[in-house]
């Protein structure tokens, strides 16, 4: 699949600071109005300053940059937290909202979706090159000021990436006004439901004040002990698997037969400065209050899809057809398949 051309792109771009055209310059984008400057760098256009709180996503994807790129365990989790299908997707102009390393991107694009991705970190180089043969353009951009004229994008999601905004909430309702009419929105956050993680969240309040750098090297020795620790444990006749869990319960990591993956997530967990939690019910509410409607939910929490009305916008949630809260709150979490089919293009 060919890339897509910054040229290709230009009627979507637009001044994330006073919203009007920009003019397209060799070293990157002028804004006709207000003549802020938007530099290519490296390939990529960069429309946020150097530095800001997402910093340890940008080396933690420059440290990890293929470990996740696994498309049967991306597609599986893609379809469950989102609710998206390939048929939602081919054809389609789509909006990736901290596109990271461009995990989901490689599902979106071998979907038959043209993607734009957008991250506020340098991680968004990482998926420039993971993606290089791709119908795929990566640019580094903040979810608050995107560059991109209102109902630009035919589908928008975003996959654990809003809840490390400094305010989830806010973030969401900034991308609904991208979509075309009829166009399709999915989210998935971390679960305010299951209480497992109060341990975690006394220790981020250390954790996130250090360097990406120093937490990282900290966890390559203390994730695979405490995963041999787990072994050990859970190999205790009677006792063994209560034990293991206590020790996972007080100090929570990633125990996945994954030796990278097990390091990496614990570091994903860890160094984020911001990580909030959500329910259906406040999720719900963002949605009807921004009108979205045909409100569904993935099968993994907290993922919740919806539509922008087609024509002129119906009575906020009159139409919004959903599971109700407490019921989805007890769902069976669902159990990822040891093996997933990879699809391919026709």
């Amino acid at each position: 699949m060919p890339t897509i051309p910054h040229a290709d792109l230009e009627y979507l771009l637009c001044c994330p600071s006073c919203r009007s055209s920009l003019d397209k310059r060799p070293d990157g984008y002028c804004c006709s109005v207000c003549k802020k400057e938007f530099p290519l760098v490296r390939g990529l256009a960069r429309f946020v300053e150097p530095g800001n709180y997402a910093g340890s996503f940008g080396y933690q994807w420059k440290e990890f940059s293929t470990t996740q790129l696994q498309p049967s365990a991306s597609e599986w989790d893609f379809r469950n937290k989102t609710g998206l299908l390939e048929e939602d997707l081919r054809g389609k102009l789509v909006l990736d909202v901290g596109c990271g390393m461009g995990r989901f991107a490689e599902v979106a694009t071998r979907w038959g979706a043209r993607v734009i991705g957008i991250d506020l970190s340098t991680a968004a180089e990482v998926a420039a090159d993971n993606l290089a043969d791709r119908a795929f353009l990566a640019l580094q951009a903040d979810v608050f000021a995107l560059p991109f004229a209102p109902g630009s994008f035919d589908c928008i999601y975003s996959i654990g990436v809003l809840h490390h905004t400094p305010d989830c909430e806010k973030a969401f309702k900034s991308l609904p006004q991208y979509l075309k009419p009829g166009g399709t929105i999915a989210v998935w956050l971390y679960s305010g439901y299951n209480k497992w993680y109060r341990f975690s969240d006394q220790y981020r309040k250390i954790t996130r004040h250090l360097s990406a750098k120093k937490l990282h090297a900290f966890f390559r020795v203390a994730v695979p002990f405490l995963y041999w620790l787990d072994r050990g444990l859970r190999a205790i006749p009677l006792v063994g698997r209560v034990l293991a869990g206590f020790v996972n319960h007080i100090f929570p990591v990633n125990l996945s037969e994954d030796s990278e993956l097990r390091v990496l997530d614990t570091l994903d967990w860890y160094s984020p400065l911001y990580q909030s939690k959500h329910t259906y019910e406040e999720v719900f509410r963002w949605f009807e209050a921004c009108g979205l409607e045909q409100l569904t939910v993935g099968n993994i929490s907290i993922g919740v899809k919806g539509r922008k009305p087609a024509n002129i916008p119906k009575q906020v949630g009159k139409d919004s057809t959903w599971e109700r809260p407490h019921e989805i709150a007890s769902r069976t979490p669902v159990t990822p398949p040891k093996a997933v089919p990879t699809l391919s293009l026709p």
